[in-house]
């Protein structure tokens, strides 16, 4: 076979980059390792920039997204037994930012991507990407006893932090930077009214917790908890227990519980890798970078690689010119890191850390009070909240 782009991985960033490219009328293949079933059972973010939403609506799978998502004009920070609002709309001049999960977006753009007609091959075994280093780049892969082999002019690393894409690239052409926080989030999925309108962010002397939402009678909960802790240790009465224990008491006693869906611990990490690049092979998503997700930028900043990557290949096939692909790495590299750092400013600022102490404590304090005090500090959460331009 033989195509423009081969995408390695079918999450968000891998899907809309191929719709993106298929209307463009640039071929292209996704090869997934797991199963389609397998992809649409992950449960993931599910708070949208404005740019995301607009990028979605570009890859005409937006439709959907605008009837049921539920736009944000603000959202909670809960610290003194008590809520401050953020009022998001009026600090950054009318935007806002829309909850809609990832597990929808990902539903809307494999059916975009159906509708289209272009090739997505799951359960792809040993993939492997070949030569990104010359002008003949291929990819490999197994399917049902066979190897196969894809010819193309680009690769497009969207596998995530476990993925080939960055593990096939030697390790003295590539840089990381790490920092991996001693706590984790347990998270739950319940089918009961959210707690609030809009999200509440908590901080409590017992630790971090979450308020958010999948859809008005969905609600998505989280608290903090040690690196090592099990979710079998926790049943849904403890964890409803301790959520409330960390909420305004009026908040908590609002509170309407039931049984989980689902339930599973994250591990918290910063991660970037550079460039990203490689020759014919680009990396996009968390295949290239992770950010603790207390400041919803996850699924957002991989978009924006999406953003980027498209308009140079379509800037390559379509104006011949190779200006964008040379640049997007830094391109891509300069939203990361201001990404990188409003979500280790949020998680240093809501969380309990082991090593913090009285002293750590009154600081997060003043943080937080001194933020409801400065107009010029709110409109800085709220600008990086809905998202930093393109």
């Amino acid at each position: 076979m033989r195509t423009k782009v081969v995408i390695i991985g079918s999450g968000p960033s891998g899907l809309l980059l191929g719709q993106l490219l298929t209307n463009a009328g640039i071929d292209n293949v996704i090869l997934e390792r797991a199963s389609k079933a397998h992809v649409l059972s992950r449960i993931r973010a599910g708070v949208l920039e404005e740019g995301t939403a607009a990028l979605l609506d570009e890859a005409g799978v937006g439709k959907r997204m605008r009837h049921e998502g539920l736009p944000h004009d603000g959202f909670d920070l809960a610290f003194d037994n008590r809520r401050h609002r953020v009022d998001l709309h009026e600090l950054t001049c009318g935007k806002r930012v829309l909850v809609y999960g990832q597990t929808e977006v990902t539903h809307d753009l494999m059916d975009g991507r159906e509708a289209a007609g272009a090739v997505t091959v799951y359960e792809a075994g040993n993939v492997q990407p070949h030569d990104y280093d010359g002008a003949r780049p291929y990819v490999t892969y197994e399917k049902n006893g066979n190897t196969h082999r894809i010819d193309c002019d680009f690769i497009a690393g969207c596998d995530g932090f476990h993925g080939i894409s960055r593990k096939s690239i030697p390790q003295d052409a590539i840089e990381s930077f790490e920092r991996v926080y001693p706590f984790g989030w347990l998270g739950i999925v319940a089918d009961v009214p959210p707690v609030g309108e809009e999200l509440i962010y908590a901080n409590h002397p017992r630790g971090f917790a979450l308020c958010s939402m999948r859809s008005t009678t969905r609600s998505r909960y989280y608290v903090q908890v040690e690196a090592d802790e099990r979710v079998e240790d926790w049943s849904d009465e403890r964890f409803w227990d301790e959520i409330r224990d960390r909420l305004p008491t009026a908040t908590a006693e609002a509170m309407i519980t039931g049984p989980s869906i689902e339930k599973s611990i994250a591990p918290l990490r910063s991660f970037v890798a550079e460039p990203m690049r490689f020759g014919c092979l680009f990396l996009t998503g968390d295949a290239a970078h992770i950010v603790p997700p207390t400041g919803a930028k996850g699924l957002n900043l991989a978009a924006s690689d999406v953003r980027y990557l498209f308009d140079a290949f379509r800037e390559f096939y379509i104006e011949r010119s190779s200006a964008g692909m040379d640049d997007y790495s830094n391109k891509a590299l300069s939203r990361v890191w201001k990404a990188e750092r409003f979500s280790w400013w949020m998680t240093s600022t809501l969380h309990r850390f082991p090593d913090q102490g009285a002293f750590g404590q009154r600081i997060q304090h003043a943080e937080l009070d001194y933020l409801f005090q400065s107009r010029a500090a709110l409109t800085m959460l709220a600008e990086n909240y809905v998202g930093l331009p393109y």
